[in-house]
């Protein structure tokens, strides 16, 4: 009987080992999945008629909210907007390899002497992050986001991540994409937006959430107006997109 009983113990212990390497197997293969899925996504973005989607618009149209967007080609986008965006958010955008070391050096530096943290996302990164990830500040969505944005400017030239940032980034409550903006703020195609206009809508994406342009802080006329002034001298800055 003892023996008889032994045995039953090993024949059970021999069913649950298999199932519990299956059930690895199985997680394994599923983030394997997930960490190909960006870049088979990218090589589709490439595509120029694709008009790629955020996680944000997703998940809103996933609520049944109601979105305005519009996609539009870079090149019918007025140059003052491409210009204002790159000297609000990315000045060295053309220059780096989707991160921008420098600045996120002096990020790492500013939180381990305990000062306020700034801003290091290049425009790359906030696009990665606008197609991948969702928002928020965890260091683990920062370490998802700096390979994708390695990624993301290897695969995609910087033209293209250019043209889909501007399409993807939100610039109101459910209003995604600059030609949305442009045509719910100052009722007119992107395509027409006025040095001053575009400097307002540049500085309106930090903090889309309560920033409208059409009815600026005195903040965030001061910053446009620093902006305006960058975009005007932007030419060597901007060649890439061109």
């Amino acid at each position: 009987m003892e023996k008889d009983f032994n045995q039953n113990k090993d024949d059970g212990d021999d069913t649950a080992k298999p199932a519990g390497k299956g059930r690895l197997r199985l997680v394994f293969k599923i983030g394997l999945f997930l960490l190909i899925l960006p870049i088979l996504l990218l090589g589709i973005y490439k595509v120029p008629f694709v008009h790629p989607v955020s996680t944000l618009m997703l998940k809103d149209q996933l609520l049944l909210q109601t979105i305005e967007r519009q996609w539009i080609d870079i090149d019918n986008i007025s140059p003052h907007l491409v210009n204002a965006v790159m000297m609000s958010e990315d000045g060295q955008f053309c220059s780096h390899s989707g991160v921008d070391w420098h600045q996120m050096s002096l990020v790492v530096k500013d939180a381990v002497n305990g000062e306020p943290a700034r801003g290091a996302s290049t425009i790359t990164m906030q696009t990665a992050k606008n197609l991948f990830l969702w928002n928020g500040r965890s260091y683990f969505r920062k370490a998802l986001e700096l390979p994708l944005s390695m990624a993301t400017d290897i695969v995609l030239s910087k033209k293209r991540v250019m043209e889909i940032y501007l399409n993807i980034a939100e610039w109101g409550p459910g209003i995604y994409g600059v030609e949305a903006a442009s045509q719910h703020y100052f009722k007119r195609s992107a395509s027409k937006l006025t040095l001053q206009q575009a400097s307002l809508l540049a500085v309106t994406l930090p903090n889309p959430a309560v920033r409208n342009p059409t009815k600026p802080s005195r903040g965030m006329v001061r910053t446009a107006n620093i902006v305006q002034n960058r975009a005007k001298k932007a030419g060597p800055y901007v060649t890439c997109v061109r």
